[in-house]
């Protein structure tokens, strides 16, 4: 579970990202800057960069996913890992306001419509089966260089891609309401 500094680290951020966004949806990202940032989320220029490293960095900061994996660490070790995100998922879909929703829909639609943000952040989600592989590794008790580890980890992230590239192309709440655990579903399905 993460400590009181941890969850105020992600509403901060969380809330900095919120006012990056407005700006970005008003006036372009090209054309705002972390003062502008900043001001707007009435911070200090460097009490930003203390939280983001640059603007790139407020677009692609994904607060989602370390509850997520907060949520599937919680899991029971003898429910399938699959499952475990399943539940995982939807214990946050059920958790997330309509408002956090929105801003994740809003943060979608920009990553999509900036090419090299989109690619970033697709390339950023491949970190994500190493700390998977080492999740279901750890549950499971087993090597997380394990091919069969890996390859448990990589696709529950590849379907998980596949939905998020869906919703960056056409955002909307179809994502939290069932799009990425029907996803699952599926595969769960094709790997009884």
């Amino acid at each position: 579970m993460s400590t009181l500094r941890e969850r105020n680290m992600v509403a901060a951020k969380v809330a900095i990202q919120a006012c990056a966004l407005q700006l970005f949806a008003k006036q372009g990202y090209s054309n705002t800057t972390v003062e502008q940032i900043a001001r707007a989320a009435e911070v200090s220029p460097s009490t930003f960069f203390r939280y983001f490293k640059t603007k790139e960095a407020v677009a692609l900061y994904d607060g989602i996913d370390p509850i997520i994996v907060e949520a599937f660490v919680r899991q029971s070790p003898d429910i399938a890992p699959i499952r475990a995100m399943r539940n995982a998922v939807n214990e946050l879909n059920n958790a997330l306001t309509t408002e956090r929703k929105e801003l994740e829909l809003q943060r979608f639609a920009l990553l999509n419509s900036i090419p090299v943000l989109r690619n970033k952040s697709f390339g950023e989600m491949a970190a994500s089966i190493d700390a998977l592989a080492g999740i279901i590794a750890q549950r499971a008790q087993k090597d997380p260089s394990s091919i069969a580890i890996r390859n448990l980890a990589g696709a529950i992230v590849g379907v998980m891609v596949a939905v998020l590239q869906e919703a960056y192309k056409q955002p909307s709440m179809a994502i939290f309401e069932g799009a990425m655990d029907a996803a699952l579903a599926q595969l769960e399905e094709q790997l009884k």
